[in-house]
């Protein structure tokens, strides 16, 4: 099978979504996908393994995934077929130590094909086994345990609107992936800024959590240089070397950030000090999708996330827009597709799970979406006050629908965090969170000075 066979087979089996037709891409009716999905179960992964997408002398992604292809770690599956991997990925036999000794012999690639033809349920269960924990001042990731991140966007960056926001989310029991904001602009001295609001939050509360201004990676780099307080670095990045230089950044540069940030040793329980975003069109939007369907374009940017061990990883998986998901279904289909995807690969996936405006989803389709990643063992969430991000305008998740979750299923915070919201009367003794009272309200608002100092 050619590399051009081998992109028409697997944009044919994809699940139907919007961006994949608007790239001329994907079946024309379902029994095209029905025919192409009974086609690729019967492609086996050493095909795969053997027909890369793009030519690795031409994409620095390709050639990233053919050097970390491991063939011991791959002999154990090397001669099933798409079809008999996914049956034996919800097998006994699959166990989340079995699954986990596979990273590096599995291909983005492998994964995308197999998901595409797996149901919902199916990327549910197996993502389930398959734990991915890292550490940076909080634990994240063990099984039991959900977390989030505060997203205290403001549209001028305003010091007390930023405070009130990680405040809020704090009593919420939110946190414990990162406090991670979106800068309104994108330069050294707003970054340089807004690192130093939540490291004197941190410090004054003594609270384990770590900080992420979501900058540019040269802006990150040039502030480190500083000497600002920096934990997390920061960067979206897709599939293709393409895609990436049109987001700034080729893999030296983020190898440049990693090393950077290690150096520091920042970390108290771990040293994964990276933060990643993707989300699916970002590689077609860019026109840089080399003819690839767009969830597997997606599934190769985990490659480059697996290349620096980041702490956090999350798909943006609805916020590019109904030109590329075009309704919750989409989104919803979407967002297991990538978690899974992700898991199989070794990545410490979380899923901002989310919509615009302007596409045919509300509230209650994140719901679903949140529940059924929540079941599947998503690593966390994001925690945007009321949902509503003022300065990105777009609805995500708030810190009530983090409360909701965690309730519902027993899931607990990182350990860390936990006993120290328990200190506060966050959290119960049972690691939930407790009942509102105006006493540690008024404690916590008062030990960090924050509103006061800004």
């Amino acid at each position: 099978m050619s590399p051009d066979e081998l992109k028409v087979l697997m944009a044919e089996a994809s699940p139907p979504r919007s961006g994949d037709v608007l790239a001329g891409l994907g079946a024309e009716s379902a029994a095209a996908r029905v025919r192409a999905q009974r086609r690729l179960a019967d492609t086996s992964l050493s095909d795969i393994l053997d027909t890369p997408l793009i030519d690795p002398g031409e994409d620095e992604v390709s050639a990233l995934i053919l050097e970390r292809h491991d063939r011991s770690a791959f002999a154990p599956v090397a001669q099933l077929s798409v079809g008999t991997f996914r049956e034996w990925l919800l097998s006994d036999a699959a166990t989340p130590e079995a699954i986990a000794a596979l990273k590096w012999g599995l291909t983005p690639e492998m994964v995308a094909a197999t998901s595409k033809i797996m149901r919902n349920q199916d990327l549910i269960a197996v993502a389930r086994k398959r734990p991915v924990v890292t550490a940076f001042r909080t634990t994240v990731g063990l099984p039991g345990r959900l977390s989030v991140r505060i997203q205290p966007n403001h549209p001028t960056d305003d010091p007390k609107g930023v405070a009130a926001s990680i405040l809020d989310g704090l009593l919420f029991g939110c946190g414990d992936a990162t406090i991670g904001i979106n800068p309104a602009t994108d330069s050294p001295d707003a970054m340089v800024r807004l690192l130093h609001l939540i490291e004197e939050l941190r410090l004054s509360l003594r609270c384990p959590v770590q900080s992420c201004v979501l900058a540019h990676v040269t802006t990150a780099i040039e502030v480190m240089e500083r000497g600002a307080p920096v934990d997390l670095v920061f960067q979206s990045i897709a599939g293709t070397e393409a895609a990436n230089r049109s987001f700034g950044v080729d893999l030296s540069l983020l190898r440049e950030a990693h090393d950077a940030a290690a150096a520091l040793n920042r970390g108290t329980v771990g040293r994964n000090a990276m933060y990643f975003e993707t989300g699916q069109g970002s590689a077609l939007s860019a026109n840089a999708h080399h003819g690839i369907d767009q969830q597997t374009v997606e599934a190769r940017a985990y490659a480059v996330a697996r290349e620096f061990d980041p702490l956090l990883v999350n798909t943006v998986v609805g916020f590019i827009g109904p030109e590329y998901l075009y309704d919750g279904k989409e989104i919803i289909r979407a967002g297991l597709e990538d978690h899974f995807c992700g898991k199989l690969l070794g990545l410490p996936m979380g899923v901002d799970v989310c919509y615009t405006n302007h596409a045919e989803a509300d509230q209650n389709d994140m719901d679903n979406l949140l529940t059924l990643l929540a079941v599947a063992g998503v690593n966390f969430v994001m925690g945007v006050p009321g949902s509503d991000d003022i300065m990105l305008n777009y609805q995500s998740t708030s810190f009530h629908d983090a409360a909701y979750i965690r309730r519902t299923l027993g899931l607990k915070p990182a350990p860390e965090f936990e006993e120290w919201g328990q200190s506060f009367g966050i959290f119960d003794t049972e690691g939930m969170l407790a009942p509102a009272t105006e006493d540690h309200s008024l404690e916590l608002l008062g030990r960090s000075r924050l509103l006061e100092a800004s």
